[in-house]
């Protein structure tokens, strides 16, 4: 089929123009539709150090070269070595690929400039000054959406061995080819196929961030290129699903997109794939109906949070003061659900809006923003000194009324309040609901965020709604102010743990000035209070200083790149070559892993070894540096490092003792392992 296609599309080319031709002998003059270079990291390569070249190839615009594996249709590009005696050539390694579909046909191809690279291993017997001539011809398919037309040439390199020095400028281009190669998992996967289907059980940490996975195999006859793949996210693993192309026998590699021009190399052996379960993301009706009802209960169950109940708790009990008149109080119920769904709707938005940007955020997303931590902060201290007594504010408090329209905008957003308070809080069954909602079309998604407010705003519902519910509600009387009195200690403690998420945050600097800008809130409210107390008003004097404050604070909170330097300190520092030999200069040992969030065997082994606490106090008595290297971003400084060190992924954990070389530790860490390294 390939073949076939590959060869109609190439007699295709005969009919355009006389340059297109040319390309068949792309050094024959006329300019080529794929530009190639060879590029080497080094003029001046050390003996017995490995070489780093590449394959810089330039498509002209709307033409585009393929991966090693070209899909449904395509020629990958093969290479031709004539190297001096004793150097020899590693395999090619190829970005990762994009998608491209042409008339139903699934083609893996590049259509920017790619770099294809390639290690050449120098003989450790060659000498300095030794001329190095390098000459490889290379040939691959250059194609549009119309034609393809075969291309190729020489490409020469003259080097000389040297002491491996890198320029500035070739670290710079290599670290960004470095950048789109697929990184080793490190975990294995698994596959079936079954009634027809392929599917595929990769290990990925549920934490971890992904968008627009794809899985790109290496061979053909697994899986049918064309077909839809549905990835699902079961706890630590994903699980991919397509159209099978046949019965697939032994192990089957290739990459897994994460990102755009990011991935990760897999390799899958037969075994059993777990079952999808139905309230996965998925695309079955029965699926998102799920997803929705746990949305929905999800919604209910967030009322009984601190931070939500009091407010709810208020709206519920103003009811008992509304006279009994149900028109008023179906109207309150209706205001304050659509303020709910609608601020739910907002915030689902956003989050979707940030996602398809490329943000790697999830619910409650604006509490990674400390600034937003601190509008919450004098939010709730302000809910809570107004349940308290200090104040009066009509819109939140037993008093509010029901009836008119300053009933209706009071209840419209003390609903919008609710759910913005609400965020910091997480109840049952929502994880798996919202989680879904990420991986859905956005209109489906859109629904369950708004199954979230409808569940929120359920109870006051059905209070309004079902006169059996509102005939039992308490009479009023003396009790409720001492009731409203009490339910101000869940929000102050709710302000605590605001307070507690800006020092984890920002450090005691942050916290200080977010517990410092709250007391200075609270100050204007007690102002307020005496003013509200003989009579008087003074909202527009404290929304102005509130405002003042909010500026004050903010401007004032540190920055994160300092709390987390100072955070570090006596924890794992990041990874910086010359940092780790000033420490090794310095007579320090040192204790140096790399990781990534993608890696469940490293998120394992640090939750049950290297950030266990026996292993930080038998560190820090022998005086142990600890050093992190984040892999998660494709660091290319971790990268050549990693190659340095013989490995091509993580986990890698090294410990250098106090003037000796480093050791290699194993992949599979216990906290028995490395106290014993200092014992």
């Amino acid at each position: 089929m390939r073949t076939i296609y590959v060869l109609l599309m190439t007699l295709a080319s005969l009919f355009v123009t006389a340059p297109a031709i040319a390309q068949i002998g792309a050094f024959g003059g006329a300019e080529p539709n794929i530009a190639a270079k060879l590029q080497a990291e080094s003029n001046a390569p050390a003996p017995g150090r490995p070489l780093t070249i590449a394959f810089v190839m330039t498509p002209k615009p709307g033409w585009h070269g393929y991966w090693e594996n070209p899909g449904d249709a395509g020629i990958g590009m093969t290479v031709k070595w004539t190297l001096p005696e004793g150097v020899t050539a590693g395999p090619l390694r190829h970005p990762v690929p994009e998608t491209l579909m042409i008339s139903g046909l699934m083609n893996y191809v590049y259509e920017g400039p790619y770099a294809i690279l390639v290690t050449l291993n120098i003989p450790v017997t060659m000498k300095t000054g030794d001329r190095l001539p390098i000459r490889a011809r290379g040939e691959w398919l250059a194609c549009t959406r119309e034609v393809c037309v075969p291309g190729g040439g020489d490409l020469a390199l003259d080097l000389t061995v040297g002491n491996g020095s890198v320029s500035a400028g070739s670290r710079a281009s290599f670290d960004q080819y470095r950048a789109r190669l697929p990184r080793p998992l490190g975990s294995p996967a698994r596959f079936e196929v079954k009634d027809g289907q392929f599917r595929l059980a990769i290990p990925y940490p549920a934490t971890a961030a992904i968008s627009d996975a794809y899985f790109f195999p290496l061979k053909e006859g697994a899986l049918n290129f064309a077909s839809p793949q549905k990835v699902t996210r079961v706890g630590d693993m994903l699980i991919l699903e397509t159209k099978a192309a046949g019965a697939a026998k032994g192990a089957i590699g290739g990459v897994l997109r994460t990102a755009a021009h990011m991935g990760l190399a897999i390799e899958a052996s037969p075994g059993a794939v777990p079952s999808t379960p139905s309230g996965a993301a998925g695309n079955g009706a029965s699926a998102i109906l799920l997803a929705l009802g746990g949305a929905l209960l999800g919604g209910i169950l967030l009322n009984i949070m601190p931070c939500v109940f009091p407010i709810l708790s208020l709206k519920a009990l103003s009811l008992a003061k509304a006279g009994g008149d149900p028109g008023a109080a179906r109207r309150e119920a209706v205001a304050y659900a659509a303020g709910v769904i609608l601020a739910c709707l907002v915030l689902g938005a956003t989050l979707l809006a940030l996602r398809a940007s490329g943000a790697v955020v999830g619910w409650a997303f604006q509490l990674q923003d400390p600034r937003v931590i601190l509008v919450l902060l004098l939010l709730v201290t302000g809910i809570a000194f107004n349940l308290g007594g200090l104040f009066e504010l009509r819109a939140i408090d037993a008093g509010g009324a029901l009836a008119g329209k300053g009933g209706l905008q009071g209840s419209f957003w003390t609903g919008a309040l609710v759910a913005f308070v609400a965020t910091p809080c997480t109840g049952p069954f929502m994880g798996a609901a919202l989680g879904a909602a990420l991986v859905l079309p956005t209109a489906v998604a859109l629904a369950i965020f708004a199954g979230l407010g409808l569940g929120l705003a359920l109870p006051f519902l059905a209070i309004a709604f079902i006169p059996a519910i509102r005939a039992r509600m308490p009479r009023p009387g003396p009790w409720m102010k001492r009731f409203q009195r009490i339910l101000s200690i869940p929000m102050f403690l709710t302000a605590l743990a605001l307070a507690w998420l800006l020092g984890q945050q920002l450090g005691p600097g942050g916290m200080t000035i977010g517990l410092a800008a709250a007391m200075a809130f609270a100050l204007l409210l007690w102002w307020l209070g005496a003013r509200q107390g003989v009579g008087r008003s003074g909202l527009w004097p404290v929304a102005l200083a509130t405002v003042l404050i909010l500026a004050g604070g903010i401007a004032s909170l540190p920055h994160a790149e300092e709390a987390r330097a100072a955070k570090a300190e006596g924890s794992a520092i990041p990874f910086d070559e010359v940092r780790l030999a000033q420490l090794r200069g310095q007579g320090k040992p040192v204790f140096l892993y790399f990781t990534a969030d993608w890696c469940l065997t490293c998120k394992v082994n640090e939750a049950g070894a290297i950030d266990r606490v026996e292993v930080a106090d038998a560190f820090t008595k022998a005086g142990v540096v600890t050093m992190e290297g984040d892999w998660t971003n494709s660091d290319p400084a971790i990268g050549r490092f990693l190659e340095a060190q013989g490995r091509s992924g993580v986990p890698l954990y090294l410990f250098y003792p106090a003037g000796k070389p480093a050791q290699t530790l194993p992949q599979v860490l216990t906290p028995a392992t490395l106290t014993a390294l200092v014992s």
